[in-house]
Protein backbone atom coordinates (compact mmCIF):
# COMPACT_ATOMS: atom_id res chain seq x y z
CA UNK A 1 0.00 0.00 0.00
CA UNK A 2 1.48 3.47 -1.11
CA UNK A 3 0.35 6.70 0.37
CA UNK A 4 -2.11 7.19 -2.46
CA UNK A 5 -3.88 3.55 -2.16
CA UNK A 6 -7.62 3.52 -1.12
CA UNK A 7 -8.65 4.50 2.50
CA UNK A 8 -9.13 1.19 4.43
CA UNK A 9 -12.47 -0.74 5.54
CA UNK A 10 -11.73 0.47 8.66
CA UNK A 11 -11.88 3.92 7.88
CA UNK A 12 -14.86 3.79 5.68
CA UNK A 13 -16.53 1.78 8.22
CA UNK A 14 -16.37 4.20 10.79
CA UNK A 15 -17.70 7.38 8.30
CA UNK A 16 -20.51 5.11 7.90
CA UNK A 17 -21.30 5.19 11.19
CA UNK A 18 -20.96 8.63 11.96
CA UNK A 19 -23.14 9.46 9.05
CA UNK A 20 -25.97 7.13 10.14
CA UNK A 21 -26.24 8.23 13.62
CA UNK A 22 -26.30 11.54 12.38
CA UNK A 23 -29.23 10.96 10.41
CA UNK A 24 -30.65 8.90 12.84
CA UNK A 25 -30.49 12.34 15.20
CA UNK A 26 -31.79 14.75 12.34
CA UNK A 27 -28.41 17.02 12.10
CA UNK A 28 -27.19 18.37 9.14
CA UNK A 29 -24.15 17.77 7.55
CA UNK A 30 -23.12 21.38 7.60
CA UNK A 31 -24.80 21.75 11.04
CA UNK A 32 -22.47 18.98 12.96
CA UNK A 33 -19.53 21.02 11.26
CA UNK A 34 -20.00 23.79 12.51
CA UNK A 35 -20.91 22.22 15.72
CA UNK A 36 -17.07 20.34 15.89
CA UNK A 37 -15.09 23.28 14.29
CA UNK A 38 -14.38 21.77 10.59
CA UNK A 39 -15.79 22.34 7.17
CA UNK A 40 -18.34 20.45 5.54
CA UNK A 41 -16.06 19.50 3.33
CA UNK A 42 -13.90 17.79 6.58
CA UNK A 43 -16.76 16.05 7.92
CA UNK A 44 -17.97 14.76 4.36
CA UNK A 45 -14.69 13.28 4.11
CA UNK A 46 -14.46 11.64 7.24
CA UNK A 47 -17.81 10.22 6.61
CA UNK A 48 -16.48 8.57 3.04
CA UNK A 49 -13.64 7.09 4.54
CA UNK A 50 -11.26 9.95 2.56
CA UNK A 51 -10.02 11.36 6.57
CA UNK A 52 -8.86 9.00 9.33
CA UNK A 53 -11.89 9.50 12.61
CA UNK A 54 -9.55 10.67 15.52
CA UNK A 55 -10.83 9.76 18.48
CA UNK A 56 -10.64 13.34 19.93
CA UNK A 57 -13.17 14.06 16.80
CA UNK A 58 -15.09 11.16 17.61
CA UNK A 59 -15.33 12.01 20.89
CA UNK A 60 -16.62 15.51 20.08
CA UNK A 61 -18.96 14.05 17.65
CA UNK A 62 -20.94 11.74 20.10
CA UNK A 63 -21.07 14.83 22.47
CA UNK A 64 -22.85 16.82 19.84
CA UNK A 65 -24.88 14.18 18.64
CA UNK A 66 -25.78 13.12 22.43
CA UNK A 67 -24.42 9.70 22.14
CA UNK A 68 -21.88 7.73 23.55
CA UNK A 69 -18.80 6.95 21.19
CA UNK A 70 -20.19 3.44 21.81
CA UNK A 71 -23.05 4.37 20.25
CA UNK A 72 -21.70 5.28 17.25
CA UNK A 73 -19.10 2.67 16.65
CA UNK A 74 -22.03 -0.18 17.28
CA UNK A 75 -24.45 2.07 14.96
CA UNK A 76 -27.00 2.28 16.90
CA UNK A 77 -29.37 5.09 15.74
CA UNK A 78 -32.36 4.16 17.96
CA UNK A 79 -30.12 5.44 21.20
CA UNK A 80 -29.98 8.97 19.75
CA UNK A 81 -32.10 10.04 22.79
CA UNK A 82 -31.88 12.21 25.42
CA UNK A 83 -30.30 9.71 27.78
CA UNK A 84 -29.68 11.88 30.80
CA UNK A 85 -33.54 11.70 31.33
CA UNK A 86 -34.93 8.83 29.62
CA UNK A 87 -36.33 5.51 31.06
CA UNK A 88 -33.78 3.55 29.01
CA UNK A 89 -30.97 5.97 30.46
CA UNK A 90 -27.55 4.41 29.24
CA UNK A 91 -29.93 1.29 28.36
CA UNK A 92 -27.50 0.64 25.06
CA UNK A 93 -24.05 0.64 27.07
CA UNK A 94 -25.72 -1.28 29.65
CA UNK A 95 -25.88 -4.56 27.30
CA UNK A 96 -22.41 -4.01 26.10
CA UNK A 97 -20.07 -3.09 28.81
CA UNK A 98 -19.22 -6.69 29.08
CA UNK A 99 -19.04 -7.33 25.08
CA UNK A 100 -15.54 -6.48 23.53
CA UNK A 101 -15.84 -6.09 19.31
CA UNK A 102 -12.70 -5.24 17.43
CA UNK A 103 -11.81 -1.90 17.48
CA UNK A 104 -12.04 -0.11 13.96
CA UNK A 105 -8.18 0.92 13.57
CA UNK A 106 -6.55 2.73 10.64
CA UNK A 107 -4.19 0.88 9.33
CA UNK A 108 -1.59 2.96 10.86
CA UNK A 109 -2.66 3.15 14.29
CA UNK A 110 -2.70 -0.94 14.55
CA UNK A 111 0.42 -1.45 13.25
CA UNK A 112 1.84 1.69 15.97
CA UNK A 113 -0.05 -0.36 18.79
CA UNK A 114 1.66 -3.73 17.62
CA UNK A 115 5.01 -1.99 16.97
CA UNK A 116 4.90 -0.39 20.43
CA UNK A 117 4.46 -3.35 22.20
CA UNK A 118 7.02 -5.46 20.42
CA UNK A 119 9.71 -2.42 20.69
CA UNK A 120 8.86 0.04 22.88
CA UNK A 121 7.84 3.51 22.45
CA UNK A 122 11.40 4.57 21.88
CA UNK A 123 12.91 1.31 20.48
CA UNK A 124 10.01 2.34 17.50
CA UNK A 125 10.41 4.35 14.26
CA UNK A 126 8.41 5.82 12.09
CA UNK A 127 9.81 3.54 9.22
CA UNK A 128 9.12 0.61 11.25
CA UNK A 129 5.60 1.28 11.92
CA UNK A 130 5.09 2.27 8.32
CA UNK A 131 6.32 -1.45 7.29
CA UNK A 132 4.17 -2.91 9.61
CA UNK A 133 1.49 -0.95 8.04
CA UNK A 134 1.89 -1.69 4.64
CA UNK A 135 2.56 2.22 3.75
CA UNK A 136 5.33 4.60 3.04
CA UNK A 137 6.97 6.63 5.29
CA UNK A 138 5.13 9.92 3.65
CA UNK A 139 1.90 7.90 3.96
CA UNK A 140 2.55 7.93 7.47
CA UNK A 141 3.53 11.04 8.14
CA UNK A 142 0.56 11.95 6.20
CA UNK A 143 -2.08 11.03 8.59
CA UNK A 144 0.06 11.32 11.99
CA UNK A 145 2.68 13.70 11.73
CA UNK A 146 4.80 12.17 14.40
CA UNK A 147 5.55 9.30 16.66
CA UNK A 148 4.22 11.62 19.52
CA UNK A 149 1.02 11.59 17.67
CA UNK A 150 0.49 7.94 17.29
CA UNK A 151 1.18 7.47 21.24
CA UNK A 152 -1.43 10.56 21.82
CA UNK A 153 -3.52 8.61 19.88
CA UNK A 154 -3.63 4.93 21.33
CA UNK A 155 -3.52 6.31 24.93
CA UNK A 156 -6.76 8.53 24.11
CA UNK A 157 -8.56 5.12 22.55
CA UNK A 158 -7.73 3.65 25.61
CA UNK A 159 -9.13 6.38 28.06
CA UNK A 160 -12.08 6.87 26.07
CA UNK A 161 -13.45 3.17 26.13
CA UNK A 162 -12.80 2.78 29.84
CA UNK A 163 -14.44 6.70 30.06
CA UNK A 164 -18.05 4.47 28.86
CA UNK A 165 -17.59 1.19 29.64
CA UNK A 166 -16.67 2.07 34.03
CA UNK A 167 -19.76 4.31 34.31
CA UNK A 168 -21.98 1.95 32.37
CA UNK A 169 -20.76 -0.78 34.43
CA UNK A 170 -21.51 1.28 37.23
CA UNK A 171 -24.77 1.99 36.12
CA UNK A 172 -26.01 -1.81 35.61
CA UNK A 173 -26.11 -2.19 39.40
CA UNK A 174 -28.58 -2.12 41.64
CA UNK A 175 -27.15 -1.15 44.60
CA UNK A 176 -23.45 -0.27 45.76
CA UNK A 177 -22.22 -3.19 46.30
CA UNK A 178 -22.89 -4.95 42.72
CA UNK A 179 -22.12 -1.25 41.14
CA UNK A 180 -18.56 -1.80 42.19
CA UNK A 181 -18.32 -5.16 41.47
CA UNK A 182 -19.46 -4.22 37.93
CA UNK A 183 -16.60 -1.16 38.00
CA UNK A 184 -14.07 -4.05 38.65
CA UNK A 185 -15.01 -6.64 36.31
CA UNK A 186 -15.34 -4.16 33.59
CA UNK A 187 -11.77 -2.78 34.76
CA UNK A 188 -10.54 -6.25 34.66
CA UNK A 189 -12.66 -6.95 31.30
CA UNK A 190 -10.78 -4.29 29.13
CA UNK A 191 -7.24 -5.32 30.44
CA UNK A 192 -7.66 -8.86 29.35
CA UNK A 193 -9.91 -8.26 25.87
CA UNK A 194 -7.34 -5.09 25.03
CA UNK A 195 -4.02 -6.14 26.21
CA UNK A 196 -1.80 -4.18 24.05
CA UNK A 197 -3.87 -0.84 24.92
CA UNK A 198 -3.35 -1.34 28.57
CA UNK A 199 0.04 -2.49 27.94
CA UNK A 200 0.97 0.23 26.06
CA UNK A 201 -1.25 2.77 28.79
CA UNK A 202 0.89 1.20 31.71
CA UNK A 203 4.13 1.63 30.26
CA UNK A 204 4.25 4.62 28.07
CA UNK A 205 2.62 7.65 30.48
CA UNK A 206 6.68 8.34 30.95
CA UNK A 207 7.60 9.00 26.84
CA UNK A 208 4.59 11.76 26.78
CA UNK A 209 5.37 15.60 27.76
CA UNK A 210 2.68 18.08 29.19
CA UNK A 211 -0.07 19.39 28.06
CA UNK A 212 -1.18 15.65 26.46
CA UNK A 213 0.89 13.69 30.08
CA UNK A 214 -1.50 16.19 32.15
CA UNK A 215 -4.70 15.77 30.20
CA UNK A 216 -4.27 12.20 29.77
CA UNK A 217 -3.48 11.17 33.44
CA UNK A 218 -6.39 13.25 34.30
CA UNK A 219 -8.71 11.23 32.50
CA UNK A 220 -6.86 8.14 34.49
CA UNK A 221 -7.99 9.55 37.69
CA UNK A 222 -11.33 10.58 36.87
CA UNK A 223 -11.27 6.49 36.41
CA UNK A 224 -10.10 6.31 40.42
CA UNK A 225 -12.16 8.29 41.49
CA UNK A 226 -15.36 6.70 39.90
CA UNK A 227 -14.28 3.72 42.16
CA UNK A 228 -13.47 5.85 45.06
CA UNK A 229 -16.78 7.33 44.91
CA UNK A 230 -18.50 4.05 44.56
CA UNK A 231 -16.08 2.95 47.85
CA UNK A 232 -17.26 5.96 50.02
CA UNK A 233 -20.57 5.45 49.21
CA UNK A 234 -20.44 1.83 50.18
CA UNK A 235 -18.74 2.60 53.72
CA UNK A 236 -21.76 5.46 54.34
CA UNK A 237 -24.10 2.63 54.18
CA UNK A 238 -21.87 0.17 56.21
CA UNK A 239 -21.66 -2.14 53.18
CA UNK A 240 -17.86 -2.03 53.11
CA UNK A 241 -15.84 -1.93 56.42
CA UNK A 242 -12.09 -1.74 55.53
CA UNK A 243 -10.60 0.65 57.73
CA UNK A 244 -8.13 2.00 54.52
CA UNK A 245 -10.70 2.50 51.45
CA UNK A 246 -8.26 4.63 49.80
CA UNK A 247 -5.37 2.40 49.90
CA UNK A 248 -7.77 -0.62 49.14
CA UNK A 249 -9.29 0.96 45.96
CA UNK A 250 -5.93 1.44 44.92
CA UNK A 251 -4.73 -2.19 45.30
CA UNK A 252 -8.15 -3.10 43.59
CA UNK A 253 -7.14 -1.10 40.97
CA UNK A 254 -3.63 -2.08 40.35
CA UNK A 255 -4.94 -5.87 40.57
CA UNK A 256 -6.74 -5.17 37.23
CA UNK A 257 -4.05 -3.09 35.81
CA UNK A 258 -1.39 -6.06 36.06
CA UNK A 259 -3.58 -8.79 34.20
CA UNK A 260 -1.51 -8.10 30.55
CA UNK A 261 1.39 -9.31 32.74
CA UNK A 262 0.01 -12.85 32.93
CA UNK A 263 -3.06 -13.37 31.90
CA UNK A 264 -3.53 -15.67 28.30
CA UNK A 265 -6.89 -15.92 26.05
CA UNK A 266 -5.77 -19.10 25.94
CA UNK A 267 -5.10 -20.37 29.23
CA UNK A 268 -7.54 -22.37 31.51
CA UNK A 269 -9.81 -19.40 32.65
CA UNK A 270 -11.38 -17.53 30.34
CA UNK A 271 -11.78 -13.22 30.13
CA UNK A 272 -15.32 -12.92 31.68
CA UNK A 273 -14.55 -16.03 34.74
CA UNK A 274 -11.17 -14.00 35.59
CA UNK A 275 -13.04 -10.55 35.76
CA UNK A 276 -15.78 -12.15 38.03
CA UNK A 277 -13.26 -13.58 40.37
CA UNK A 278 -11.56 -10.44 40.35
CA UNK A 279 -14.72 -8.42 41.15
CA UNK A 280 -15.47 -10.76 44.44
CA UNK A 281 -12.17 -10.24 45.32
CA UNK A 282 -12.60 -6.84 45.76
CA UNK A 283 -15.66 -7.24 47.43
CA UNK A 284 -13.91 -9.29 50.12
CA UNK A 285 -11.38 -6.67 50.59
CA UNK A 286 -13.41 -3.91 51.14
CA UNK A 287 -15.98 -5.81 53.25
CA UNK A 288 -12.59 -6.33 55.64
CA UNK A 289 -12.39 -6.82 59.35
CA UNK A 290 -13.88 -4.06 61.73
CA UNK A 291 -10.39 -3.68 62.51
CA UNK A 292 -7.02 -5.04 60.70
CA UNK A 293 -5.05 -8.48 62.09
CA UNK A 294 -1.66 -5.89 62.36
CA UNK A 295 -2.03 -2.17 63.31
CA UNK A 296 -0.39 0.00 60.98
CA UNK A 297 2.88 1.25 61.50
CA UNK A 298 3.35 4.38 63.00
CA UNK A 299 5.75 6.62 60.29
CA UNK A 300 8.86 6.04 62.00
CA UNK A 301 8.22 2.58 62.00
CA UNK A 302 8.62 1.86 58.32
Amino acid sequence: MTEHAEPGEATRGTGRLVRRVRGAAGVSLRELARRIDVSPGTLSAIENGKTPLTVDRLDRIAAELGVSTVDILTARPASVVDTRTSDHTHSAARHTWRTFAPLPLDPTLEAAISTFVQTGYHGATMRIIAANAGMSVAGVYHHYPSKRDLLIAILDLAMTELHWRIPAARDDGADVIERFANMVEALALFHTHRPELAFIGASEMRSLDDPDRTRIAARRMDIQHMLDDQVAAGIRTGEFTTPYPHEATRAISTMCTSLPQWFRADGAVSEQQIAVEYAQFAIDVLRGHGSPVRQRPAPDQY
